[in-house]
This record gives C-alpha cells, sequence and structure tokens, in this order.
C-alpha cells in the first residue's frame, strides 16, 4: 500500500532552517509529482510547493518563494523541503502528498514551530 513518511520537523528559531523529508514507498515514485502541504491551526491545508515527476518543474505559493526549495530523490523514492528564512508564521504540520489513480495520499504530518 501507498505509505508517506515525513521527518526533519522540529522547534527552530526565526531566520533559522530545517529540511524536510517525505519516504515513500508501495507506488512507482518516479512516476508521479509529489507536493507539501501545511496546515496551521484553525486554518485549512494550502499548497506549499509541488514538483514534477522527474523534478523538471516546481511550483510554490508565494509566501515561501525565494525561501523554500523542493527537490526529490528518485533513486532513494524521496522528496525534500528545505525551508531557509523561516518565520513564524511558517508554523505548522507539514504533510507530504501525492496524486494518482483519482487518490489523494497523505503522511502523517511532522510538526514545524517557529519560535523565539
Amino acid at each position: 500500500q501507498v505509505q508517506l513518511v515525513e521527518s526533519g520537523g522540529g522547534l527552530v528559531q526565526p531566520g533559522g532552517s530545517l529540511r524536510l523529508s517525505c519516504a515513500a514507498s508501495g507506488f512507482t515514485f518516479s512516476l508521479y509529482a509529489m507536493s507539501w502541504y501545511r496546515q496551521a491551526p484553525g486554518k485549512e491545508r494550502g499548497l506549499v510547493a509541488r514538483i514534477s515527476s522527474r523534478g523538471m518543474n516546481t511550483n510554490y505559493a508565494d509566501s515561501v518563494k525565494g525561501r523554500f526549495t523542493i527537490s526529490r530523490d528518485n533513486a532513494k523514492k524521496t522528496v525534500y523541503l528545505q525551508m531557509n528564512s523561516l518565520k513564524p508564521e511558517d508554523t505548522a504540520v507539514y504533510y507530504c502528498n501525492t496524486h494518482f489513480q483519482n487518490n489523494d495520499y497523505w503522511g502523517q504530518g511532522t510538526q514545524v514551530t517557529v519560535s523565539s
């Protein structure tokens, strides 16, 4: 079955960096786009970044452009989110996502807290 397992979250001070990882299994990873979403308390889940199946195309939410970078390693079946210049408003649970055969698949999420 499809599994997405996120890691790398934690507590970081404003201006700091974190790198999230999402390890995938149970499907042909290299065929599908991958995305990171986030959900802050009391807010809807929203798209942070997406990367195409071969990594040639990426897109980002306006709020993270220039600070976050999504990448993938198809040999390792892993997608990454490098987050720099973190702000308190980046505090959220971050989820890995893929979509195929009319289904959305989600990881369990990893908490990122930006606070001094």
